[in-house]
């Protein structure tokens, strides 16, 4: 039992950090009242993995993952205001929105009223936020072709792969203890993805200035 509370509360700290790293993008935005250079879609996608995995914790009463999912909703759904309210162009932020929200709207029906067996459920929900956080967790590869032919890693963040690789180990652990494959196989992937980015920093070390990587 204290091991499961050392890996929940790592869990949490971690996740929390990793989410936290968002605070820069809004930090910039406040300073500059302007989103330019700023994506909007990894905040609205990241909001929709934290309220699905959200729900997947209330169903199975795990307040570890109730609370890092709350904590990561509000500050993914911080930082989109920020982008609509500074962005010059709110128009297809606000039509992403509307998207996320219908979708939302039909999973949860599918879920509470098609699905009404609480284990089929959990199991088909803990495969859709699966694949949903295997997705997330592969796509920063889409610019390792960039990466390697310019022989600079500006494009990612040290403070944010560390955190992610001991978000990502804690969450295997925790799923381990649990039994629970839904936690615990969609997060090596990030472990994997996160180790090959340390190496690229490594790789390239002498072509990008460590102070590039360290937060301002």
């Amino acid at each position: 039992m204290d091991g499961l509370w050392f890996l929940s509360a790592a869990c949490i700290l971690f996740t929390v950090a990793m989410f936290s790293s968002g605070l820069s993008d809004l930090r910039l935005m406040v300073s500059k009242k302007s989103a330019d250079n700023i994506q909007f879609l990894p905040f609205l996608t990241t909001d929709l993995n934290n309220l699905g995995w959200l729900y997947y914790g209330y169903l199975k009463g795990d307040g570890t993952l109730m609370t890092v999912n709350s904590i990561g909703a509000f500050l993914q759904t911080l930082y989109m205001v920020a982008f609509i309210f500074y962005s010059s162009e709110k128009r297809r932020p606000l039509s992403q929105v509307l998207l996320a929200l219908l979708v939302l709207v039909l999973g949860f029906a599918y879920f509470y009223l098609w699905t009404p067996n609480l284990g089929v459920r959990l199991n088909q929900l803990g495969l859709f936020c699966s694949i949903f956080t295997i997705s997330m967790y592969l796509s920063p590869l889409a610019d390792l072709a960039e990466i390697i032919r310019t022989k600079s890693t500006k494009c990612l963040s040290m403070p944010l792969t560390i955190t992610t690789v001991l978000a990502s180990t804690s969450w295997v652990l925790y799923g381990m203890q649990l039994g629970d494959a839904y936690i615990m196989v969609p997060n090596f992937p990030g472990i994997v993805t996160s180790l090959l980015r340390i190496w690229l920093f490594w790789r390239y070390y002498q072509e990008q200035p460590l102070y590039r990587h360290l937060p301002m």
